[in-house]
């Protein structure tokens, strides 16, 4: 019945109004509970991919009129500017409409300074110069004589042009445009050329370092320098460049060439003021030392996480990057200095004594960026399981040797598409993409991490889980003919899930070039071509470069006993294209593109909060109960096929100060932890906030690992949703036990600075932090925490508001109904008493 024809029925009826408003109520307060809301039905994150994240410390600037009023009416934003760690951040403009043409005109020039003077840096403070793009001398430190008449300080250089040297923090400037001691064209941050739409728009992600990867900038350290131990402030500084250069000519075929630390143009530009989370080891060091070891997946976390957990807490956290199987050895087998805690994905295969608490939820992404020249940037793209089998197995020649004349594609090859952009199944899939092209156009070999890891099999299981991508690692072709490199097929990979990307291709390549009459010749393969990054985080950064560091083009070197030697390509850009196998916390807080994949249902998904919840939701336990697999193959209703569940796992037997205190990460991990946000001690971008029943097998965890008893899983009731409500040990399959697990590799510094052990105990290098009583972490007999924390989900804290709307409108609708019923009773009472008719 609609609100309309209860109305007409209780007109007609003669029902009182406030009865109909009383049943209108309970009829809503039923809908309210009954109708799901959209989008509230899980937890929310942001996308791990690109797009403008907006944050309470964006900031946005106006331009100001200059000599020739070129872009004097831009407004440029910078979506982050405090919280800030190595990251990716957003910055968008707006302006006055520009014409479309061709040439080095209305774009952006952005670089990355510091400086302690509150009014900004000088052009001697700022990362610029070693990009080496566009037209003379728009990318350089070199100022051109004679092209600015506002220029003074570097106008008489005698016969050469006037030089910016580049002042470091601390060291000795530079003294020419070829010197690359603090940065290159292959890991310079700067960007000299940001090309503006027709309409003025324009869009770009820039990469902001901290003094782990820039010490020359010194940003975050806080040291003496900085002031009070507070970390040191940078600044990021845009200079709009429009169609005159200083001298007020205009080349109408090239355009601008003069660099942006030319005073006219360094005149105009826009000073952001850019704050860091603290950078180096910010917990005391006379603290006990708890030790953690393991999956890269919890690093962005654990880092956030750290700052917190120190706060009058009288241990600290060290956390060593780790391979899982490497890690799951550790807690296995310990020594008197193995860690006490190991973080994976997959349990032991005899974890006896052993609790297991899920900490994190994130996935595998292929990240990506991808610059298409003058007609702007890549952003959507889908991969087949089918295609990322031909990426991850080197069966595009161009994957493999730079084809040319002197040296065709490889005979074992021959007959393949030569690069992914001129695969027609590429092409099928991405229509963008569907036009005449050459193979040297495309972004070469996919990167892949080195080291082994769970998430390195959980793709090799994706693979498997589909008929078309299983069929070609087996052998056979695709629609078109192309077959898997040889080298791969008989690796068995349409069945096993080794930890690692085996790079299998034996092929060389020889490079020569005449030195003095002399042909000098270099050989180089896979390795080069199609290299490895370290591990993650260092192929999510390497992306956001578009530089892989493939090395397959010869240079002359008198210092190398052969005379030559291999160097890396020039990432330029506009043209800088490149993708990786990476986690979604290093794509996300690189605001990398994300490849859509499809899950079991065909759907082409990327991971989001829902998409990765939906697929935990469909995970069967592993053989230990309540420690959930990761299966590609029951991710079906949008839910993302690369989702992962991270585990801590820590035994039993420790010592109770030890155990009280890894109990108390867990509590705060499932606490406070899965607040999502960007300040320090929240769960960063990338990962979904963990669901109740995930939290609270966390907590039960934490509460056996305090009591030193590992429940019996036969007693512990299935939590909501299929997850086991406690944890278990003993009888787990693990993920494997390839040889050769290596502890090494980047962390990702950021807030709190967590690194990656190196050496054969991961041992307990890194910043440390100790989780306890401070800043909100839970005590140790806390049984949730949740209240406190704010840890609930959004969709969980809006269904606790729903149901307690339901109980208000019920009370009232029942209040309603109760008000005229009780006034006819007390009315035939009184009647009744006083005698009237019978």
């Amino acid at each position: 019945m609609s609100g309309r024809q209860l109305r007409s029925w209780a007109q007609g009826s003669g029902v009182p109004r406030r009865v109909t408003v009383g049943v209108g109520a309970l009829l809503a307060a039923l809908l309210l509970a009954l109708v799901p809301l959209p989008g509230t039905d899980r937890a929310q994150a942001a996308d791990a991919g690109s797009g403008t994240r907006a944050t309470d410390s964006a900031m946005t600037l106006t331009g100001r009129k200059g000599p020739y009023d070129d872009f004097s009416g831009i407004e440029v934003t910078v979506h982050q500017t405090r919280n800030l760690r190595a990251q990716g951040v957003d910055v968008t403009w707006r302006g006055p409409a520009v014409p479309p043409v061709d040439g080095y005109r209305n774009f952006l020039q952005i670089m990355q300074c510091w400086g302690d003077d509150p009014a900004g840096p000088d052009r001697e403070q700022c990362e610029f110069g070693g990009n080496r793009g566009g037209t003379h001398w728009m990318s350089q430190r070199t100022l051109p004589q004679g092209t600015d008449p506002l220029e003074k300080e570097y106008a008489d250089s005698g016969a050469d042009n006037p030089f910016v040297p580049f002042r470091p923090l601390a060291g000795e400037p530079t003294d020419s445009p070829a010197d690359a001691t603090y940065f290159s064209n292959n890991d310079t941050n700067a960007q000299p050329w940001l090309r503006t739409r027709a309409d003025g728009s324009g869009e770009a992600v820039f990469e902001v370092k901290t003094a782990i990867e820039a010490p020359y900038l010194g940003c975050g350290d806080v040291g003496g320098a900085a002031g009070a131990g507070k970390p040191r402030k940078c600044w990021l500084v845009v200079v709009p460049r429009g169609e005159h250069d200083p001298d007020g000519s205009v080349n109408a075929a090239e355009g601008v060439h003069t660099s942006p630390l030319s005073q006219s143009n360094w005149d105009q530009r826009l000073v952001f003021s850019l704050e860091f989370g603290a950078v180096g080891n910010t917990c005391p060091a006379d603290k006990a030392e708890r030790r953690v070891i393991g999956s890269e997946l919890l690093t962005d976390a654990i880092t956030s996480w750290q700052a917190t957990l120190c706060a009058g807490a009288d241990a600290r956290f060290t956390f060593s990057q780790a391979g899982e199987d490497y890690a799951r050895r550790l807690i296995g087998n310990p020594t008197p200095t193995s860690p006490g805690m190991g973080v994976t994905v997959a349990p032991m295969e005899d974890g006896t004594g052993v609790v297991y608490a899920p900490v994190a939820v994130s996935a595998l992404t292929v990240g990506f960026f991808w610059e298409d020249g003058q007609a702007g940037q890549v952003r959507d793209l889908r991969l087949s399981p089918r295609l990322l089998a031909k990426l991850v197995t080197g069966s595009y020649p161009f994957d493999i040797r730079q084809v040319s004349f002197q040296n065709p594609v490889p005979d074992h090859l021959k007959g393949n598409a030569e690069s992914i952009v001129v695969d027609p199944e590429f092409k099928k899939l991405n229509p963008y993409f569907d036009r005449p092209t050459q193979p040297q156009l495309g972004p070469g070999g996919i990167l892949l991490q080195a080291g082994n890891s769970d998430v390195n099999s959980l793709l090799w299981r994706y693979l498997q889980s589909n008929a078309e991508a299983r069929d070609f690692l087996r052998g056979e072709p695709d629609p078109w003919g192309m077959k898997v490199n040889p080298f791969y097929r008989t690796l068995g990979l349409d069945t096993d899930a080794p930890l690692d990307f085996p790079k299998a291709d034996t092929t060389e390549t020889h490079a020569t070039l005449p030195d003095n009459g002399v042909e000098r010749t270099i050989a180089y393969g896979q390795l080069e071509k199609s290299p490895y990054s370290n591990d993650m985080h260092d192929g999510a950064l390497r992306v956001r470069r578009g530089a892989t560091g493939a090395t397959f083009l010869p240079a002359l070197d008198p210092n190398s006993p052969q005379g030559i030697k291999l160097v890396a390509s020039d990432s330029l850009p506009g043209t800088r294209q490149a993708y990786g196998i990476v986690d979604a916390a290093s794509a996300s807080r690189y605001e990398l593109d994300i490849a859509a994949l499809p899950n079991a249902d065909g759907d082409y998904v990327r991971p989001t909060a829902d998409s990765m919840l939906k697929a935990v939701a469909r995970m069967p336990d592993s053989p230990v109960a309540g420690v959930k697999a990761p299966s590609p193959a029951t991710a079906k209703s949008g839910a993302y096929p690369l989702t992962a569940v991270v585990y801590a796992m820590a035994p039993v037997d420790q010592p109770v100060d030890a155990r009280q205190d890894y109990a108390r990460l867990i509590r705060y991990a499932a606490g406070a932890g899965q607040t999502q946000g960007l300040t320090p001690g929240e769960l960063p971008p990338g990962y979904a906030p963990m669901t109740k029943a995930l939290r609270d097998q966390a907590l039960s965890a934490a509460d056996q690992l305090e009591r030193g008893k590992v429940a019996d899983p036969a007693a512990t009731p299935p939590a909501d949703g299929g997850s086991a409500g406690g944890t278990a040990a003993g009888g787990a399959v693990g993920g494997g036990d390839a040889a050769g697990a290596r502890a090494g590799g980047s962390a990702g510094a950021g807030a709190g600075g967590a690194t990656a052990g190196d050496g054969a105990d991961a041992g307990s290098s890194g910043a440390s932090a100790s989780p306890g009583a401070g800043a909100g972490a839970p005590g140790p007999s806390a049984k949730s925490g949740l209240a406190s924390s704010g840890g609930l989900t959004p969709g969980e804290v809006l269904g606790i508001v729903r149901w307690v709307l339901l109980g208000v409108l019920v009370v009232g609708g029942v209040a309603a109904l109760a008000g005229p019923v009780l006034l006819r009773l007390s009315v035939r009472r009184a009647a009744t008493a006083g005698g009237g008719p019978g």
